[in-house]
C-alpha cells in the first residue's frame, strides 16, 4: 500500500470507528476547522496526552487520511501487525534508543513522508514524542521541524508545507461519555523559515520548534506546576464555574475550556510569584475536598446554587419514565460493557491507554455480542426486518442506558445533599461557609 494514496478500505473503517467514537463521547467539539488550508501539504502537530485516542481525535474529524509517524518499536514483531499498521497509515520513525545502526532506515520514512506531502496529503506526528496523561505539555523534540525542512529541501522549496498546531482536550482521560475538544490553530507556513534555515539550520529548527510549542499552549489547558498539579486540577473543577461567571460569560463547553485555560495560567503565575499563598490555598482546597468526601458528595453538589429538592423530584420522574429504555439498553449491552471494562482495568496498567483499549475492544467485542444476541432472538422468529431493526437499536439503546445511569447517580447525589441538609444542618451550613471562604480567597488571589 502506498501511503500517499487514498484508501477505500481505510475510508470504510473510518466511518465505522467514527460511529463508535460518537457512541463513546458525550460531546465532540471541533474548533478552527476552517483554518486548515485547501490544496496544501499539511502536517498536523497535536499535543499528546491520551495514547491512540489523540490520533483518533484528528483523523476521525477531518477530511484527511493522515499518515502518522510512530515509534519504530511498534514494528517488526509480527508481519500481521506490520500489515495492520501500514493499512492504518502509520510509518516507523527510528530513534537513537532503537539502535544507532537503525537510524539509516529513517531515510525511507522521510522519502515516503515527502511523497505524502507532494501529493497534498496530510502528515501527522506529536512534537512531544510521548504522552503524559496530564494537562501538562512535555518538552518538544525537533522531529517536526527536521522533517518539514528536509522535505522542503529535497523538493527544492516547492511544497509550501503548512503546519497545523492542534490542541486536544478531554473532560476526562478514560471515562465513558466524556467530552473532547479538537482545537485547530493558525497554520504555520514553513516557507517563512526557509531562507533563514539554509543560513543557520540549528537555530531555525529551534525557532520553529518554539513556535509550534507556543502555538499549542494557546490551544490547550496546560498546568506548568510540578508540585501542585492534582490540587490545581481540583481548583479548576470546584472554582472553575464561579471563575467563568466572574467573566460574565455563558456556561458553554467552549467558554468553560477557555476559562479553565486562563485559570490554569493564573494559578501557575500565582505559584511563581506567591508560593506561600499558593501553599495556603492548596491546603484549603484539599481540606474542603476531604470534608465533602465523608458524606460521599461531589464538589458540584455544594458549589452549584441549585434547588436540589425540585431537581430531585424532576430527576425521579425522568428516571421512572426512562427505566424501560434503560432496561432494554442494559440487557443487550451490559455483558460486553462490563467484561471489556473489567478486563482492561486489570490488564492495562497505564491509565492513559484505557480509552484506546475501550474503543478498540468496543468496535470488535460489541458487534460480536450483538450478532450472538441476534441469533438468540431469531429463535423467536421476529422476521428479517424486525431483527435488523433490533440489531440497529442496541448501540443507541446502550448509550441511552448509560445516560440514564448518569442521571441516576446525580439523583443519588442530590439525595445525599438533602439528607445532609435536613439531618445534619450544622455540617451542611459549615460546608457552604468554607466554600464561600475558599472562593473569596481565590477571588483575591487570581
Amino acid at each position: 500500500m502506498k501511503y500517499e494514496k487514498w484508501s477505500l478500505g481505510y475510508w470504510f473503517l473510518k466511518q465505522y470507528v467514527k460511529f463508535a467514537d460518537w457512541l463513546i463521547h458525550k460531546k465532540i467539539i471541533i474548533a478552527g476547522k476552517d483554518k486548515i488550508p485547501e490544496n496544501k501539504p499539511i502536517v498536523f502537530a497535536p499535543n499528546h496526552q491520551n495514547a491512540l485516542s489523540d490520533p483518533m481525535a484528528i483523523l476521525l474529524h477531518t477530511r484527511f487520511q493522515p499518515v502518522w509517524l510512530g515509534r519504530a518499536d511498534m514494528f517488526g514483531k509480527m508481519k500481521a501487525i506490520d500489515a495492520i499498521l501500514r493499512f492504518l497509515k502509520i510509518m516507523p520513525v527510528y530513534r537513537l534508543r532503537d539502535g544507532k545502526e537503525n537510524l539509516g532506515k529513517n531515510e525511507k520514512t522521510f522519502a515516503d513522508s515527502i511523497k505524502v506531502l507532494e501529493n497534498n496529503f496530510a502528515l501527522a506526528l506529536f512534537p512531544e514524542a510521548a504522552h503524559s496523561a496530564k494537562r501538562q505539555m512535555l518538552a518538544h523534540k525537533k522531529a517536526v521541524p527536521r522533517i518539514v525542512f528536509m522535505a522542503e529541501e529535497k523538493s527544492k522549496k516547492t511544497l509550501d508545507i503548512q503546519i497545523i498546531p492542534t490542541g486536544i482536550y478531554y473532560s476526562h482521560y478514560w471515562k465513558f461519555n466524556r467530552t473532547v475538544i479538537v482545537n485547530f490553530g493558525e497554520p504555520i507556513a514553513v516557507k517563512d523559515y526557509l531562507n533563514h534555515y539554509f543560513k543557520n539550520p540549528n537555530q531555525t529548527t529551534n525557532e520553529l520548534k518554539t513556535k509550534i510549542h507556543d502555538a499549542l499552549l494557546s490551544l490547550t489547558v496546560n498546568f506548568k506546576t510540578k508540585k501542585h498539579y492534582e490540587s490545581f486540577e481540583k481548583i479548576t473543577e470546584i472554582y472553575g464555574p464561579h471563575f467563568l461567571i466572574k467573566q460574565n460569560k455563558r456556561n458553554t463547553t467552549l467558554n468553560r475550556f477557555y476559562s479553565d485555560q486562563l485559570l490554569a495560567q493564573k494559578l501557575d503565575k500565582l505559584e511563581n510569584e506567591k508560593p506561600d499563598k499558593t501553599g495556603e490555598i492548596v491546603k484549603s482546597v484539599e481540606n474542603f475536598y476531604s470534608k465533602i468526601r465523608k458524606p460521599k458528595l461531589r464538589s458540584w453538589l455544594i458549589t452549584n446554587q441549585q434547588n436540589h429538592f425540585s431537581l430531585l423530584l424532576i430527576n425521579l420522574i425522568l428516571l421512572i419514565i426512562g427505566f424501560p429504555f434503560f432496561l432494554y439498553g442494559f440487557i443487550f449491552n451490559a455483558l460486553p460493557f462490563f467484561l471489556t471494562d473489567q478486563l482492561i482495568r486489570r490488564k492495562v496498567k497505564d491509565v492513559s491507554f484505557w480509552s484506546t483499549f475501550f474503543l478498540g475492544a468496543g468496535i470488535i467485542v460489541f458487534p460480536g455480542f450483538y450478532l450472538l444476541q441476534l441469533l438468540a432472538v431469531s429463535s423467536f422468529n421476529p422476521g428479517f426486518f424486525t431483527g435488523l431493526l433490533l440489531l440497529a437499536s442496541w448501540p443507541f439503546a446502550g448509550k441511552l442506558a448509560f445516560k440514564w445511569f448518569i442521571l441516576f447517580r446525580k439523583t443519588v447525589g442530590r439525595g445525599r445533599v438533602l439528607k445532609l441538609k435536613w439531618f445534619k444542618p450544622a455540617v451542611y451550613k459549615q460546608l457552604h461557609i468554607e466554600k464561600k471562604q475558599l472562593f473569596q480567597q481565590l477571588d483575591r488571589l487570581v
